[in-house]
């Protein structure tokens, strides 16, 4: 195992008395005090197991298997092995100095099927999993759902695009509240909603990969926001003391092409207008009047006391930012959003343009525009095509060029007073990509998936450095 550099003072180099005897002191970039930092990843992209111990299909199980629904024929069997060296994957999490760690509990692994009855080795691995972390250190931020849908849900209730499917998801979130809540203090209900709905019934990309109609789409979107609502119930019946449960988000994110009052004016209507069915629905109890309108005869069937669910008070709110737009004010006066030069710099992952801004501006958003009061970022990185290690090194500079300068950028949102109390850089390794199967990699540990060898990546011994500062280094 690759052992975790530690900062040392500098030493004297070659043809360093050529240079100028003046002293220039940097001004320390420190986070906060009791800053969370640490790393995310989500049980189907690197647990494995796929059929083990009584788990059942996950949707995504099922899509893989589709032929040309995922890059190369790739399949969630075996992904990172997780599942069977969980122990060696926390222990390198721990030595590079993470104190926190965000992961996801595979639904059908607690429910393999229809009959209500959990099962008790899905139940058993992730007590093994808790143990371990918190024996390591580890706080545990638990993601209830990380989009592994059972297929049996989606064969019998029609999968989101059901009020069968929120309630199913309702007794699988209480199951999990009441056998983990004792050791887990710190609960996410759902990731990212726009990907199992839009993406999912609406795009063809995701699984289930169907092509529907507005309407559908919007129901699956309000039923996931029910489920949400459930999910906060069940932790504030069985969490305990302590306990504190939130939603992730990925909200589109506007930069101000200038920080003026108009421009960013601009940027923050266009917010509103690209987030209305999450956030708005949410924070504020209702669906905005402009949403309802554009929707007309497609917009969500909402009955009573649905909106009272979906907006229940919460602790924090997760966001996962990777890229914004840039918007101006208008000749109109409307957000004008801006496209993109075609060399705009960008991951391998060709959506993921690099603009570190949108995790000032979008973590500004939610803060002045919802009120939002404790912020976590979690899940931020950037997806590229590394080459296998050389001489036992990953050199993605790129990565580490990026990561460093979203959190210069998010930095910046907290000197302002923007009220982010932690984050999570995603992903801890190199796992199951979803359609682009694993040939695209987010991790800064690399991962061999035929010979499951762990390797940390230059990313990994930069952010390792500054876990152990606090601070940007």
């Amino acid at each position: 195992m690759r052992k975790i550099p530690q900062a040392t003072p500098p030493t004297q180099t070659p043809f360093l008395h050529h240079v100028s005897t003046m002293q220039i002191t940097p001004k320390p970039r420190l986070f906060p005090a009791n800053f969370a930092w640490g790393f995310a990843a989500a049980a189907p992209q690197i647990e494995g197991a796929a059929f083990e111990d009584g788990k059942t299909a996950s949707v995504w199980d099922t899509f893989a298997r589709v032929p040309g629904a995922v890059d190369s024929g790739h399949t969630l069997d075996v992904a990172c092995d997780h599942y069977h060296r969980y122990e060696e994957d926390l222990t390198l999490m721990a030595q590079l100095g993470a104190k926190h760690y965000r992961f996801s509990i595979a639904w059908p692994r607690i429910f393999p099927d229809n009959s209500g009855t959990p099962n008790p080795a899905g139940i058993d691995f992730y007590n093994r999993l808790i143990n371990k972390m918190l024996a390591l250190g580890l706080t545990p931020w638990l993601t209830m759902y990380h989009w592994d849908t059972p297929q049996w849900v989606e064969d019998d209730f029609g999968g989101w695009r059901s009020r069968a499917c929120a309630q199913a998801f309702g007794v699988y979130a209480q199951t999990i509240v009441q056998a983990f809540g004792d050791r887990v203090k710190n609960w996410i209900t759902l990731n990212e909603i726009f990907c199992f709905t839009r993406r999912s019934y609406g795009l063809g990309e995701h699984a289930p990969g169907l092509r529907l109609s507005e309407q559908v789409v919007n129901q699956t979107y309000h039923h996931a926001m029910l489920a949400h609502g459930y999910g906060v119930q069940a932790v504030r019946a069985f969490g305990g003391a302590g306990a504190r449960v939130g939603l992730t988000d990925p909200p589109d994110a506007f930069i101000p092409l200038t920080e003026t009052p108009n421009d960013i004016a601009a940027a923050q209507a266009a917010f509103v207008a690209a987030n209305t069915r999450i956030l708005e629905p949410m924070y504020k109890g209702r669906y905005h009047p402009d949403y309802l309108a554009q929707a007309g005869a497609d917009a969500p069937i909402v009955e009573p006391g649905d909106l009272e669910l979906i907006s229940q008070p919460t602790d924090f709110l997760g966001l996962n930012i990777y890229r914004g737009k840039f918007v101006r004010a208008g000749a109109d006066g409307q957000p004008e959003v801006l496209a993109m030069p075609r060399s705009y710099p960008t991951a391998d992952a060709t959506w993921l343009t690099h603009t570190p801004q949108s995790m000032y501006w979008c973590t500004r958003c939610v803060a002045e525009i919802y009120g939002v009061s404790c912020i976590y970022i979690t899940e931020n990185g950037a997806g590229y095509d590394d080459f296998p290690p050389v001489n036992g090194e990953v050199l993605d500079l790129h990565r580490r060029d990026y990561l460093r300068n979203y959190l210069r950028e998010l930095q910046r949102a907290i000197e302002d007073g923007v009220p982010v109390h932690g984050y999570f850089l995603w992903s801890f390794m190199d796992n199951f990509e979803w359609s682009e199967g694993y040939t695209r990699r987010f991790g800064v540990v690399y991962t061999d998936y035929t010979t499951q060898k762990r390797t940390p990546k230059a990313s990994a011994l930069w952010y390792s450095l500054v876990l152990g500062a606090n601070a940007i280094v």
